[in-house]
């Protein structure tokens, strides 16, 4: 179903390459994927790597970030 309010407006091959792709993954893989960040960030923080541990713990937010995303593609399409 295609809902594409601005019609001068179409998405490229490799957009809708990637959307086709991503809309295959469970929108749960990318919760899974931020808390498992999250968890390896406090085991690197309890370690004592903090410098690590802030690098992991930031993947978190776009993880989140991306399975929005791809819960948006799959509800409403790319076009």
């Amino acid at each position: 179903m295609s809902k594409n309010l601005n019609p001068k407006h179409n998405e490229g091959p490799v957009a809708k390459t990637i959307e086709e792709q991503t809309a295959k993954l469970p929108s749960d893989l990318f919760l899974w994927a931020a808390l498992g960040s999250m968890g390896i960030s406090l085991t690197l923080k309890i370690q004592g790597r903090a410098d690590q541990a802030l690098f992991v713990g930031q993947w978190a937010a776009p993880f989140l970030i991306l399975g929005l995303y791809n819960k948006l593609v799959k509800l409403e399409g790319s076009e």
